[in-house]
């Protein structure tokens, strides 16, 4: 009896841990093992594609930037956002078919979900929704690519033990979390450039 006992028990905590992986409730210690070898594999080739596509995008940024006049540190503040205003429009007008998943294709999107599902599952989990908490998270607002973030609207930062996760980005782009998109804003054209729906839990 005490076999057949013992025997019952293993089965049920082999039940239960299965059970905990597939209702997305893995133990912290867990997230990492999630990964596998294969799932590396596309993370990196989707984060390959995602960086080649965010340097064209800032390549096609550069070249707009320099038909505009170069401001000054001392330019004034109305000078400043007429500058933007005019390097959304041009972008605007360099990409006038930009859709979503021009900058986060199939691959980047798989390998962003990946990477922000093992970090809310692991050890730092509790900490980046906390850092999501108080950043004053946003559920009625609608972005869409190629327009312009509105004005006095916040947007939530991503948590650094996050943000050391995903692709580095040039100074001219940068990740924001708005409700659970995550966008990637020309934060010198203040301009939606591309986003990823539904991916913060």
């Amino acid at each position: 009896m005490v076999r057949m006992d013992h025997r019952a028990g293993k089965h049920t905590r082999r039940f239960l841990r299965v059970a905990l992986i597939f209702a997305g409730c893995t133990p912290a210690g867990l997230a990492q093992d999630m990964i596998s070898p294969k799932a590396q594999a596309e993370i990196a080739n989707g984060y390959k594609d995602f960086s080649d596509r965010v340097q064209a995008y800032v390549t096609l940024h550069k070249s707009v930037e320099s038909t505009l006049p170069t401001l000054k540190t001392t330019d004034l503040p109305e000078m400043i956002a007429a500058h933007q205003h005019a390097l959304a429009r041009k972008i605007r007008e360099a990409r006038p078919k930009a859709r979503r998943g021009a900058i986060f294709s199939e691959a980047a999107v798989k390998a962003f979900r990946l990477t922000i599902r093992s970090e809310f599952l692991g050890p730092h989990g509790a900490g980046a929704r906390t850092t999501i908490r108080q950043g004053e998270p946003l559920t009625e607002i609608h972005l869409h690519v190629n327009e312009t973030y509105p004005d006095g609207v916040p947007f939530t930062t991503v948590p650094p033990t996050l943000l050391l996760k995903l692709p580095k980005l040039p100074d001219q782009v940068a990740y924001r979390i708005v409700g659970r998109d995550l966008i990637l804003l020309d934060v010198e054209a203040n301009l939606v450039v591309d986003r990823i729906t539904e991916v913060i839990p």
